[in-house]
C-alpha cells in the first residue's frame, strides 16, 4: 500500500472516529501506510483493538484506543483525555448514524443521535482540535459527508439532511483554515459496501451501480485531502451525476429507489413474510 499523505505535513498522529470498519477503518489503514500514528475512536474497543494491532503489525506505527458513543452529548471528555498530550496533525470526522425509513414513524431519539453524530461531533472536535493545527500551520481535517448531503433524500431524510450540515460546515471551514496552512475537505461517498449498508437494508444487488469499495472511497477522500480540495464525490459516475443532474430530480429518484425498499418491507409485514 503506496503512502497517501505526507507525514511530515500531517503528522504524527492522527485522530480517526468511526474506526472500527468500513470507511472509517480503511481510512485509518491508509493513514498507517503513510507512516502516521492513529487515535482510533469508535463505541467498539475489541473492534478498535483489532484494528490497532494489524496496523501496528503492518506499518509499524503507534495507536490509542478511545471508547466514545458519539451519539452521546457526553462523548467528548474520553478523546479529550486520550490526545492531550499529543500533537496531532490530522482529524477525520467519519462516524455516521443513518436513520433510515419515513421520518415521522421513527423514535425521535433515535433521530436525534445522528444530529449529535453528525453535528454536535464534527462541530466539537473542529472547535477543539482547529486552534491546535492553527498553530501548528500544517495539518489537515477530512469530514465524510455522503452524495446524499447534496439534495434532499426522502426516507432518509434526516440522514441526507446531517451530511448537509457536514457538507457546508466543510466548505466554510476550507477558505477559513486556508490562510493557516490548514487543508479541509469533505469527502461525498456514494453507495459504498459497508455495515451501514446492510443497517439501510440496501441489497447491492438491486442497485443500478455497483457499490463502491470503502478501501477506493477511503483512497480518494485521503489524495483530495493531500491535495486540498475542498469536496471530492468519491467515484468518477457518482461525480458525473452529481455535477449533471439538478437537485429536484435527483430527490425524485433517490426517493424512488428507497421508496421501493420500504414498499417491499411493509408489503412483507403484512404478508407475514421476511420483508421487514
Amino acid at each position: 500500500m503506496k503512502p497517501i499523505l505526507d507525514s511530515g505535513r500531517f503528522g504524527p498522529w492522527a485522530l480517526v472516529t468511526g474506526a472500527s470498519s468500513g470507511i472509517g477503518r480503511e481510512i485509518a489503514r491508509h493513514i498507517a501506510a503513510s507512516g502516521i500514528n492513529l487515535v482510533l475512536v469508535a463505541r467498539r474497543v475489541a473492534r478498535l483493538q483489532e484494528v490497532g494491532r494489524a496496523l501496528a503489525a503492518d506499518f509499524g506505527v503507534a495507536y490509542r484506543v478511545v471508547e466514545a458513543d458519539l451519539s452521546s452529548p457526553s462523548f467528548f471528555a474520553p478523546i479529550e483525555r486520550a490526545t492531550a498530550d499529543l500533537e496531532l496533525g490530522v482529524l477525520v470526522g467519519n462516524a455516521g448514524f443513518p436513520n433510515p425509513g419515513e421520518l415521522w414513524m421513527l423514535e425521535r431519539d433515535e433521530l436525534m443521535k445522528a444530529i449529535h453524530v453528525k453535528v454536535n461531533a464534527n462541530l466539537t472536535l473542529v472547535h477543539h482540535f482547529a486552534p491546535g493545527l492553527v498553530a501548528r500551520r500544517r495539518g489537515g481535517i477530512l469530514l465524510v459527508s455522503s452524495v446524499g448531503g447534496l439534495n434532499g433524500v426522502p426516507y432518509v431524510t434526516n440522514t441526507a439532511a446531517v451530511e448537509a450540515y457536514v457538507l457546508t460546515l466543510g466548505e466554510g471551514l476550507h477558505v477559513e483554515l486556508a490562510p493557516h496552512g490548514v487543508n479541509v475537505t469533505v469527502l461525498m461517498p456514494g453507495p459504498t459496501l459497508t455495515e451501514s449498508m446492510a443497517k439501510m437494508g440496501v441489497d447491492p444487488s438491486d442497485m443500478p451501480l455497483p457499490p463502491m469499495p470503502a478501501e477506493r472511497v477511503a483512497a480518494e477522500g485521503l489524495r483530495a485531502l493531500q491535495r486540498n480540495r475542498a469536496t471530492h464525490v468519491a467515484g468518477r459516475i457518482n461525480r458525473v451525476m452529481s455535477r449533471l443532474m439538478p437537485r429536484s430530480i435527483a430527490t425524485a429518484v433517490m426517493g424512488a429507489m428507497i421508496g421501493k425498499r420500504f414498499a417491499a418491507r411493509s408489503l412483507g409485514s403484512a404478508l407475514g413474510g421476511p420483508g421487514h
